[in-house]
């Protein structure tokens, strides 16, 4: 990818650029890059290709700002089928956010068969034409609209492309792409016909495969909130299929994001 990348490296650590900053606060990182980097460190440390990723679970509970960013990892469980990675992500020195990752060994699928959903049957994105840049937040990421939008009321489909690396000359791998657009399943589930008006504390990925295309669609399944504390989840899918799931939880603002005009 030729685009300006989330991170730079500095040594161990990492220097933020200023193109993934948050919408909600200009001097904050954006979620999606704190969950890409922790998917991004914890593959590097402890990927095996013989272990699927198949949970990240990442709590954030600060805002971090443009500060140098250190990621500490520690391998809680290496197993013979299943291993468990923790990582921390501490921006000037101070914890923002940590992640527990679930890796299962690779094998074959047991005899018999198990009911699914149906897959979705859409256009593939190169089908579908180019929306106005602003829905990939200037050149944050790629976007195909399917069906329905942030806005609106009613079935929410889209393909995501992401198109910028986390980190600078480390290109992007099948499981960063996925995780670091889990983020998005917030926004997409959780936005109403006034705009965005919650802010995710968390992201849980669960995969039982990793991306085979650059495109992941995102499928909105649920969302519910009481006393301004909400869920919202998206199935995920790429061009060959269904991959996984994204869900999050998310707390009530009283600033409005992206809120249409009266």
């Amino acid at each position: 990818m030729s685009n300006v990348p989330f991170f730079t490296r500095d040594g161990d650590g990492f220097v933020p650029t200023n193109i993934g900053v948050s919408p909600w606060d200009r001097n904050s990182l954006h979620g999606r890059v704190v969950v890409g980097l922790l998917a991004c460190v914890i593959e590097e440390r402890h990927g095996d290709d013989a272990y699927m990723p198949a949970r990240l679970t990442v709590d954030m509970f600060r805002l971090p700002g443009l500060d140098p960013v250190e990621v500490t990892t520690r391998l809680v469980r290496d197993g013979k089928r299943i291993k468990v990675v923790e990582a921390e992500f501490f921006s000037g020195g101070v914890s923002m956010a940590r992640a527990s990752c679930q890796l299962l060994r690779r094998t074959e699928n047991p005899p018999g068969t198990v009911w699914s959903p149906p897959t979705w049957d859409v256009p593939k994105p190169d089908d579908l034409p180019p929306p106005d840049p602003k829905l990939g937040m200037n050149g944050m990421w790629a976007v195909r609209p399917i069906t329905g939008s942030i806005g609106t009321v009613g079935p929410r489909r889209v393909w995501l492309s992401e198109v910028r690396d986390i980190v600078g000359d480390t290109p992007i791998t099948p499981f960063v792409r996925v995780a670091v657009g889990a983020d998005f399943a917030s926004p997409f589930a959780n936005a109403g016909d006034r705009g965005l008006g919650y802010i995710n504390s968390d992201v849980t990925l669960y995969l039982h495969r990793l991306p085979v295309t650059e495109w992941v669609g995102y499928e909105v399944v649920n969302h519910h909130t009481t006393d301004g504390v909400a869920i919202g989840e998206c199935w995920l899918y790429d061009e060959a299929g269904p991959i996984g799931t994204a869900s999050v939880a998310a707390l009530g603002q009283r600033q409005m994001m992206g809120k249409p005009p009266p």
